[in-house]
């Protein structure tokens, strides 16, 4: 006669539930994160970005004392400075949020 698990069935069911409330709280905080706005800057301020927490860009901003068409270059660097300075914040709110809902348990492939 073979032997069960015991209360092995229990344990497996507890689980199942709190991995269904850890992904409805995932679920919610990637709705949220579509909200948040963080906002990368460079030049002084002279270039603005501006992207939600799933890192979408919402607006650009560009100072037109900033505008040079005899230095493209520099503009292009200061666009590309505001736009990691506000990924490399969204990744960071991103992944603090993502903690507070999994414990600091680590989900590969979630963002």
């Amino acid at each position: 006669m073979a032997k069960g698990f015991g209360g092995g069935g229990m344990q497996m069911n507890g689980l199942v539930k709190q991995a269904q409330a850890m992904q409805q709280k995932i679920t919610k905080m990637q709705e949220d994160l579509a909200s948040y706005e963080i906002t990368g800057t460079s030049g002084g301020g002279m270039v603005t970005v501006v992207i939600n927490g799933k890192q979408e860009v919402k607006s650009i901003k560009i100072n037109k004392e900033v505008v040079n068409p005899d230095d493209v270059e520099m503009l292009e660097d200061l666009i590309l400075s505001a736009f990691k300075e506000a990924f490399t914040k969204s990744s960071e709110y991103s992944q603090k949020e993502l903690s507070k809902v999994t414990g600091g348990l680590s989900i590969p492939g979630l963002f």
